[in-house]
């Protein structure tokens, strides 16, 4: 849950006895380095690192062209909302690829890497496995999680479209829109390695129906939203004691990626419209709009990411929602 867990909540995840995910997504590796050893500071187990193996567009002239007018038009629109930014041309925006931090992964002795977007190359992979690194892979549909399973990975998360934040699919644009029990009970009987499940889970119901489904481990991020180790402001903490369920969607305005999450102005303006760019370029260009909106604590330009299974959101400590889960499960 990048933008939303914190080194904090990874070491009370650990601390209630579950995996903690550390969120690195495309930071560049010194930033990586950085997240790993503060979270080192707080736990004395093993975390996984979650990062995204996107693959970076080409920078045609075309693209050239609609980062120009994309970039005005959110300007525009910004100014119009009383929100003074200024957002970065594209030779000023900066891409990672996932490369620089599969060494910091190994130099710093992560021994579990999770990954979204797609999958990692052979190298990759082998360099990992051969440093002792377990991998989860992300998958959205039996054709990833068979091309998961068939490139070595040892754990596949199964991720249904219930849940919150930015969709795992190998491809950006044509997402599998498989409901997640379904999708979990069709990848089990297709595939040998053991199964995460992520999508929807928020109590000991939601639990149990993937664990019956063939689920052996369970993702939950959700329930930890308004946790107080989340990174979410206050004001955004309480806009979700008044979501409902018609206003939780898929959108892919803020980073160009389909993603879900509470729907509002920025949201309606720019979807189905032609000012979205290819993801990272989307994702780089909006950053700092979201940035100024979230310090003026402005819910209509900001992204709040959300699973579809509303409940209570807590704001209790990490580990006691983790431990109360696991409790009522028991």
């Amino acid at each position: 849950m990048f933008g939303v867990s914190t080194p904090k909540m990874v070491a009370a995840a650990n601390n209630a006895d579950c995996l903690g995910t550390l969120a690195l997504a495309d930071l560049t590796a010194e930033k990586s380095v950085e997240l790993i050893r503060e979270t080192k500071k707080l736990t004395d187990k093993h975390f996984a690192a979650n990062i995204f193996v996107h693959k970076i567009p080409e920078i045609t002239d075309s693209l050239k062209l609609k980062f120009i007018k994309t970039k005005q038009f959110i300007e525009q629109l910004a100014t119009e909302n009383n929100l003074k930014v200024s957002l970065p041309n594209l030779e000023e925006i900066k891409l990672n690829s996932y490369h620089e931090q599969i060494d910091v992964i190994i130099d710093e002795n992560c021994k579990i890497l999770s990954f979204t977007f797609g999958n990692l190359d052979d190298k990759s992979i082998r360099k990992l496995k051969e440093n002792g690194v377990t991998l989860i892979g992300t998958c959205t549909s039996v054709e990833e999680a068979l091309a998961l399973e068939k490139s070595g990975i040892d754990i596949i998360c199964v991720q249904g479209i219930e849940a919150g934040g930015h969709r795992g699919s190998f491809e950006a644009e044509n997402i599998p829109k498989i409901g997640g029990l379904s999708l979990l009970s069709q990848v089990y009987d297709s595939v040998k390695v053991p199964l995460i499940y992520a999508g929807g889970i928020y109590n000991d119901k939601t639990l149990k129906a993937s664990k019956e489904l063939g689920a052996q481990g369970f993702q939950v991020g959700s329930i930890l939203l308004a946790s107080q180790e989340s990174a979410l402001q206050p004001f955004e903490k309480e806009r979700l004691k008044n979501v409902n369920e018609k206003e939780i969607l898929l959108t892919k305005s803020f980073s160009g990626r389909y993603a879900r999450g509470i729907e509002n102005t920025f949201i309606r303006t720019l979807d189905n419209s032609e000012y979205i760019l290819p993801y990272p370029y989307q994702n780089k260009l909006t950053n700092e709009l979201r940035k100024v909106a979230k310090a003026m604590n402005n819910l209509d330009f900001v992204n709040i990411w959300v699973g579809q299974s509303i409940h209570n959101y807590s704001e209790f400590l990490t580990e006691e929602i983790l431990k109360k889960l696991i409790q009522d499960c028991e």
